[in-house]
């Protein structure tokens, strides 16, 4: 099974190439649902369809899907969302009020990566084309499984084992009524599931592709996501330069046009060396409905299989040596500079910008000592030593 995310700066057109690749991705007989984690829902939009909350058929073997938040919401929050509204009456907050308190920021996005989840268990699909919300919104949620494992691993167990020696002290005291097992068993429920989210957005059968327009503003938020995907292990498989204008002819505004972005997508071609960047001309009109989309997919992939996966290991890995290991990060666009290294017990913490990741070593790197680091080419390279075996830089 093949999974895409596309994903870009707002108003790019990223719904519309996803849209595109999924229609000529079903068009050649695979069994294609594209769906999207983008609360504006632009979907419905681009096939010219009414879309609902399970995969609607617009084409043969294309189904599109707007997820229901609502009801993904009650199955996957209802548990915790009931003990905080209990905590929220006892302090006297409203009851409407204290519903809207309890809605978990960017819940629609993360309910849709679960709905994904499931439909990637179900094996009924050959293709899932996911249509991302903006960038920011898409690094941020991408992170989240990472983040809450980090938690449920370290802080969970610590508090659950708390909450059950103190519960009567602190109910009786505070008057507060403390989370019970089903409160907690429904948090790791959660972060099992976006677990296995993740497993399956950083495994070799999926990939994000970057979709941007030839603006200088554009191309430095793409760079920007193709280092913060790479810091959070998920692969990059190409770049789609949307709305360029077709060279010749033309006044000397659109022959302006023509320069300006040029210019970027040589500075493009550099900024993702080794990846394929196609090109989509700026239309006419916009396609909207099956037919417009395949053909709009077919002269921006001329020829190519659209749904190539990309090769390799991966942006993570560790190899090892007679001294220790190294582990390479892929951190395309960034020196050393840019880069902060801190080492907490068995996590290695790499901070890049406003990104954070927390690594958790492997067992055999845990016991080992930090003997130097660099970046090289795009690549963070740190090296462990078994202690006592020298120094390094």
């Amino acid at each position: 099974m093949r999974i895409l995310l596309f994903t870009g700066k707002g108003g790019v057109g990223k719904s519309t190439v996803a849209a595109g690749t999924a229609a000529l991705a079903a068009a050649e007989g695979r069994r294609t649902l594209v769906l999207s984690t983008d609360p504006a829902h632009s979907l419905a939009d681009a096939f010219g369809a009414d879309v609902g909350p399970e995969p609607t058929p617009v084409a043969e073997c294309l189904f599109v899907q707007q997820v229901d938040a609502q009801l993904r919401f009650e199955q996957s929050w209802s548990e915790i969302q009931r003990y905080l509204l209990s905590v929220l009456d006892v302090a006297g907050v409203d009851p409407l009020a204290a519903e809207e308190l309890t809605v978990i920021p960017g819940a629609e996005e993360v309910l849709a990566l679960l709905e994904l989840r499931l439909h990637a268990l179900s094996g009924e699909w050959d293709v899932i084309v996911v249509d991302c919300a903006p960038t920011a919104e898409t690094l941020r949620l991408l992170a989240l499984p990472e983040a809450l494992g980090w938690y449920m691993n370290r802080v969970l167990p610590v508090e659950r084992r708390v909450v059950k020696a103190l519960k009567p002290v602190l109910t009786r005291a505070a008057g507060v009524p403390m989370p019970g097992d089903s409160v907690f068993d429904a948090v790791e429920r959660l972060h099992a599931e976006l677990d296995e989210v993740q497993s399956l957005l950083s495994g070799e059968g999926a990939s994000v592709r970057l979709v941007l327009t030839p603006e200088n503003v554009v191309l430095a938020e793409a760079r920007r996501s193709y280092t913060t995907l790479s810091l959070y292990g998920y692969r990059l498989d190409g770049v789609v330069a949307n709305r360029v204008f077709p060279a010749g002819g033309g006044d000397d505004w659109r022959r302006g046009w023509v320069t300006a972005q040029d210019r970027v997508l040589a500075e493009a071609a550099q900024s993702f060396a080794g990846l394929p960047i196609w090109r989509s001309v700026y239309r006419t009109g916009e396609p909207v409905g099956v037919p417009a989309l395949t053909e709009l997919a077919k002269e921006l992939y001329d020829g190519a299989d659209p749904l190539a996966a990309p090769r390799g290991s991966g942006p993570f890995r560790v190899s090892r040596n007679e001294r220790g290991a190294v582990l390479r990060l892929a951190l395309p666009n960034v020196t050393r500079a840019e880069v902060d290294l801190a080492r907490h017990g068995d996590d290695l913490v790499v901070t890049v910008g406003s990104y954070r990741r927390l690594l958790t070593l492997p067992a055999g790197l845990s016991r080992h000592r930090i003997a130097g680091a660099r970046v090289d080419d795009g690549e963070l390279q740190v090296r462990f030593e078994v202690t006592g075996s020298g120094a390094g830089t």
